[in-house]
């Protein structure tokens, strides 16, 4: 049986973490300053990591081998099965040739281009966190803002800050959920205090995604509205979070959102949108233009949109013609009717009390053969985490496959014709899917050989300060692993025994790692991966990291100044009392 050591190197924990942190490292400098593709990255990162698992952990070989399979299999099963679901999902329909009826509905509400990224990114991406989570947000809203005219670069840049705002109430509250069962704290506590926590930053969300769409004069000229929604959607997560329900909150805040922009819109018109219409049909023009890594990745591996937009390759190029006639409510209902089944059927599977229970009595849980057992906690206990969980019918993938199949016959499609969109995403996703289980397969060596609590350990360590870098374990869990609920089960009983040990609330650490994770998202070489598919850039998620971990730093920093502040005087008085 392996237990692993908290400072291996010299009895050191300051030199042992410097040891653990080189995997994280070799992602982002191949990432981010390499500029090497992510499947080489993520290969890169799992060679170093059982390097150090070996090498200075001492972990058995074959024990590290194991956990990289068992992260291996995690990273097909359940994360790219979700994604290969959910874009093929958005291929039947541009099959069916019911797309270009979106893109008129869409245009209906708004054909401002700002507009159309805060309720297709920001809203309605929320509500897919809320009901989905997974990466599912970032695929279907990626390719959504490709259809309508977004360059791919613009797309996937907006979609990944936009899924910062619901992600610690994603997939119905589960990484909240999680902290709670882990540490014994009341995770209606814990949500309660991330209400307090992560709405300031939903709040400026919209604003961000404005910015990134149309620059300072997208800021100026729309503001209202940005600020509007993004004001909206925070106070609703405060409220549900602290006086409704823990569940709800996105589902709430998302809806809520969605209502403010649109009677906004009622009564408000910007002005702009023709303009920022101009500026992205030029930058489509020149992406067409000018060489590219997409280009040439083109017949490597690319998601819907291999060329400059969806259209030039996808929705032109194989789309029944559409007339020009007037939208009917019949093809409104048609084009919409994809994603109300998603909102109705994982609605029920979450919601519905029966059907929720009754799915998950279908998961199968599988000790992974040769590590179930053999493989010790740093406190001497059985990991629980070399247990794996085939969940075949409650998985939001397969959901998605059901809702495909759905819309394949509502949409009265051929046979023939849905299975060559599945198998043909089958084979565009082939680098894709080796990256994010690289990735995975990094992240299990890391956690069962001990290199990530070990990292923890060593940021813990600052005493009363280290309420002021809490935030900072939930966004490199989160980073490594792609998922909130990951980074609080590495983290959060970490959290809360620090927090015991300088003095602080415990209930408040905890919240900052789900909270700290809310930004690490969209850094995370799976979520990279996952919209760099999405748009058509697969091989680009280098180009893709360095547009977004400005933004995801920035945010992080004003997380730790947020809950330190929490922690003192200054703010103690927003934390609710339990």
């Amino acid at each position: 049986m392996y237990t692993p050591e908290l400072a291996p190197l010299a009895d050191s924990l300051l030199w042992s973490s410097m040891i653990a942190i080189l995997p994280l490292m070799t992602i982002f400098l191949t990432l981010g300053v390499l500029r090497w593709k992510a499947h080489w990255a993520g290969l890169a990162a799992l060679a170093v990591a059982i390097l150090v698992a070996v090498v200075v952990y001492g972990m058995p070989a074959h024990l590290v081998a194991l956990s990289a399979t068992q992260g291996f299999a995690f990273g097909i099963f359940p994360i790219m099965w979700i994604v290969l679901n959910a874009i093929w999902l958005y291929e039947l329909t541009v099959r069916s040739g019911r797309f270009e009826d979106l893109r008129l509905v869409i245009n209906a509400i708004s054909d401002d281009p700002r507009v159309q990224a805060i309720i297709i990114a920001f809203c309605f991406g929320g509500l897919l966190e809320a009901l989905a989570g997974f990466g599912a947000p970032v695929a279907i809203t990626g390719v959504m803002l490709m259809a309508i005219g977004f360059t791919a670069m613009r797309a996937a840049t907006v979609v990944l800050i936009a899924n910062t705002a619901p992600v610690a109430f994603g997939a119905i509250a589960i990484p909240i959920i999680t902290a709670g069962n882990l540490t014994g704290i009341d995770y209606e506590h814990i949500g309660a205090i991330i209400g307090h926590q992560t709405p300031f930053l939903a709040a400026l969300v919209p604003l961000f995604l404005v910015f990134l769409v149309d620059g300072k004069r997208g800021l100026r000229q729309l503001w209202p509205l940005a600020l509007v929604v993004g004001v909206v959607f925070g106070i609703s997560q405060f409220v549900s979070s602290n006086y409704l329900s823990v569940e709800l909150t996105d589902i709430i805040a998302s809806l809520a959102g969605l209502a403010a922009a649109v009677l906004m819109l009622r009564v408000w018109k910007p002005v702009g949108g023709q303009d920022a219409l101009a500026k992205m049909a030029e930058e489509r023009d020149a992406d067409a233009t000018s060489p590219s890594d997409a280009g040439a990745d083109a017949t490597s591996g690319t998601g819907p949109g291999s060329g400059s937009e969806v259209g030039s390759s996808q929705v032109d190029v194989q789309s029944p013609p559409r007339t020009g006639a007037a939208l009917t409510p019949g093809r409104v209902f048609l084009a919409l009717f994809p994603y109300l089944l998603v909102i109705v059927i994982f609605s029920a599977s979450k919601l519905a009390g029966p059907l929720s229970t009754w799915l998950e009595a279908t998961d199968i849980t599988i000790p992974w053969p040769g590590l179930d057992g053999n493989v010790l906690t740093a406190d001497g206990e059985v990991t629980t985490s070399t247990v794996y969980a085939l969940q075949w019918l409650s998985s939001p993938g397969t959901l998605l496959l059901i809702t495909g199949v759905i819309v394949a016959l509502v949409y009265r499609l051929s046979v023939r014709d849905a299975v060559d969109v599945y198998l043909t995403n089958v084979v565009k996703l082939r680098y894709s899917i080796l990256t994010v289980a690289a990735v995975l397969a990094l992240a299990y060596v890391m956690n069962q050989s001990g290199q990530t609590i070990t990292i923890g350990t060593w940021i813990a360590g600052t005493g009363a300060a280290f309420a002021f870098f809490s935030p900072i374990l939930g966004w490199l869990g989160t980073a490594v692993t792609g998922s909130d609920t990951s980074a609080n089960a590495l983290f959060a009983t970490l959290q809360q025994t620090a927090a015991e040990n300088a003095g602080l609330d415990p209930a408040l650490l905890v919240a900052a790692n789900t909270s700290g994770g809310v930004v690490g998202k969209m850094i995370s070489p799976q979520n990279l991966t996952i919209a760099a598919t999405a748009v058509g850039l697969v091989g680009q998620e280098s180009a893709i990291f360095r547009k977004v971990i400005w933004w995801s730093l920035g945010m992080l920093v004003a997380l730790c100044l947020l809950v330190g502040l929490q922690s003192t005087t200054v703010l103690s008085w927003m934390i609710p009392v339990q």
